[in-house]
């Protein structure tokens, strides 16, 4: 079933057009990933489907009561507000339900069993069975914890987050309200692997139509079912798998190129023709027929070209091209027996490696696992607790930060750019070019003044031409689009100096890394090859780690009977918590009843009185293990 069908929709903004003609039809289980560069009205589109922004043409249309949540990388303002109710907030359709089967329940108890209340009843269990029945505050906490949080951070206030928390924050709250039509724009920022993986695999499972934009492509190849690109003001609609897409749109830009180019030759053809014939008067009729085909066939090779130009358009990217770095000696970086901890905890225990000249290593890890602390304890910007680390003969190390870009600010970025690199000027402003500083104005520009991602640009182009033989870079795709993400990836595949690179860019993990440092349970331990070498192999080991029960002997004879002893009497805590077991069993049962019959008066009473009672029960085991603790 349809969710949502977008015919011919139009958005213009100050009087441009940003789209037009942009078309397509989202269904439960679709999962469609919204391609385009940067302005080409991605972000836009899904607030028009939210309702959000002005709609200058076309129409959409959804399907009746479908429920649209979005998420779109704008956390809320530091208030007093907990996770909790902030994440609840998104399902106050869900809190409505619960109250409007409370009220049924009791028009229904004083004796009113009209068609019409049972048919409202049954919808309302309906929608909240969807969402997982009156388990559904679970599945939400449970949503919570799949991006990182604690239970701890449940009841923090908002205020006391981090920028990158609340975004996460804001996409529990898009998650956790069960919608019928979930619009993601970057869900991806801030999540480290363990959580992506937990999105990828939640966002697989739902029953609804999902439109999401992302610039991850390990992620975008594991959830997505069809890609809707934007680009130049149109769309072009791909049905299928990432990899799908992006082998059909050869395979199109192929083709179209074909066309274009059959359709050249049969017009320079028939051209000819009509020069030749075109005055005599035996031929004047065939002619004019040429001309006519002429005309139409140009009309064709507009529309091949068109598609062709949509297919290949060649976006500015930034331009890696690293400079070939002075030879180390062989050893790059030795460990011995390193200790890392951040206050009172411990990060890494005994850790001892060595990198090679020319290694190209990825380093892995949750958040918080001390990633960051390594690279800066390696190159020496903090001390290590415990252990050695340091650096061979003739290292050059080079850092890209995620967090601090040190720029020397006191000019303007052509200053900085010279400064740091030491260039001659024509060299410096065709570096800048490169990284899309373009003309007097951007080179002149003062560095102070730059927003966060020109800094970030900035410091990728004097990064780049550091001319250092060990790189270091933590997060180098934060803000990069798809294409820039791509152009660096080749530049580290084919940089010959050392590399050692953290990211959540499982793709450029893969492609760059021959060899995977993963940072788990406070060890550090060593895996030939990139991610996907490092998955396989951590799979494996968690297999060997938990073997398949081996068959069940056969019992040994009986011993002698001993006499009984006295068990001692379960605690008024392990009363109640028999009680909860049995009481949510029986809640169990008579859902089935009413999932088989809606109209069944005495299944609907019982399960109120069941609900009613599972809730005191909740309470005073709340309170006894309270009591338990003290």
């Amino acid at each position: 079933m349809a969710v949502a069908i977008a015919t011919n929709l139009r958005k213009e903004l100050a009087g441009d057009v940003l789209f037009d003609g942009v078309s397509f039809t989202v269904r439960r289980g679709d999962r469609v990933a919204l391609s385009g560069p940067n302005g080409a009205g991605k972000t836009t589109l899904l607030r028009m489907l939210v309702g959000e922004t002005e709609i200058h043409g076309g129409e959409l249309a959804f399907e009746k009561g479908a429920r649209v949540a979005l998420h779109d990388q704008r956390p809320p303002a530091g208030s007093a507000m907990t996770l909790r109710e902030y994440a609840l907030g998104g399902a106050k359709e869900l809190l409505a339900v619960e109250a409007e089967l409370r009220r049924l329940e009791g028009a229904m108890a004083d004796g009113d069993h009209g068609d019409a209340t049972l048919r409202r009843y049954a919808a309302a269990q309906g929608r909240l069975e969807h969402a997982g029945g009156y388990a559904w505050r679970e599945r939400q906490a449970g949503v919570v914890r799949g991006l990182g949080f604690a239970d701890a951070d449940l009841d923090r206030p908002l205020s006391t987050f981090s920028g990158g928390e609340l975004t996460r924050a804001s996409l529990a709250r898009a998650l956790g309200g069960d919608p019928d039509l979930l619009l993601l724009d970057e869900p991806t920022n801030h999540l480290d692997v363990e959580s992506l993986e937990w999105l990828e695999a939640d966002l697989r499972s739902r029953d609804a139509a999902i439109v999401l934009v992302a610039h991850d492509r390990w992620f975008l190849e594991s959830v997505t079912t069809a890609v809707l690109e934007l680009d130049g003001g149109r769309s072009l609609f791909f049905p299928g798998e990432w990899h799908v897409w992006r082998a059909e749109k050869a395979a199109r830009a192929q083709q179209a190129a074909r066309t274009a180019e059959r359709v050249g030759e049969d017009i320079d053809r028939l051209e000819r023709f009509v020069a030749r014939f075109r005055y005599k008067k035996s031929k004047a009729k065939q002619a004019q027929a040429k001309l006519s085909q002429i005309g139409r066939l140009e009309q064709e090779r507009a529309r091949a070209k068109s598609e062709l130009e949509l297919l290949t358009r060649r976006r500015r990217t930034l331009g890696f091209e690293f400079l070939k770095p002075a030879r180390s000696g062989r050893t790059v970086v030795e460990a011995e027996r390193v200790e890392i901890t951040a206050g009172d905890r411990t990060l890494l225990r005994t850790a001892s490696f060595a990198i090679d000249r020319g290694e190209h290593v990825g380093l892995v890890g949750p958040n918080g696992s001390g990633k960051t602390t390594l690279l800066e304890t390696i190159l020496g910007r903090r001390d290590a607790s415990k252990g050695s680390v340091r650096l061979g003969y003739g290292v050059q190390p080079a850092y890209f930060s995620q967090h601090e870009i040190e720029l020397d600010t006191r000019g303007s970025v052509l200053d900085c750019t010279q400064h740091a690199t030491g260039l001659q000027r024509p060299q410096a402003q065709a570096l800048l070019g490169r990284f899309l500083f373009s003309g007097w104005e951007a080179h002149e520009k003062p560095a102070s003044v730059l927003s966060g991602g020109e800094r970030r640009r900035l410091a990728l182009a004097l990064f780049v031409a550091s001319g250092a033989n060990f790189l270091v870079l933590d997060e180098p795709t934060n803000h990069l689009d798809l294409e820039s993400r791509e152009t660096l990836e080749a530049a580290l595949e084919a940089f010959p100096g050392t590399l050692l690179l953290v990211s959540h860019d499982r793709a450029l993990l893969d492609a760059v890394a021959e060899r995977t440092l993963a940072i788990e349970d406070g060890a550090l331990n060593p895996y030939d090859g990139g991610w996907a070498d490092y998955v396989r192999r951590r799979e494996e080991l968690r297999a060997a780690a938990d073997p398949a029960p081996e068959p069940r002997p056969e019992p040994p004879p009986k011993p002698k009977r001993e006499p009984p002893r006295r068990r001692a009497a379960p605690s008024e805590l392990e009363r109640v918590e028999a009680e909860i077991a049995g009481r949510e069993a029986e809640i169990a049962e008579l859902e089935r009843r009413l999932a088989e019959d809606w109209t069944d008066v005495d299944a609907i009473a019982a399960h109120r009185r069941a609900r009613d009672e599972l809730t005191r029960l909740l309470e005073r085991w709340e309170a006894l293990f309270e009591a338990a603790q003290t």
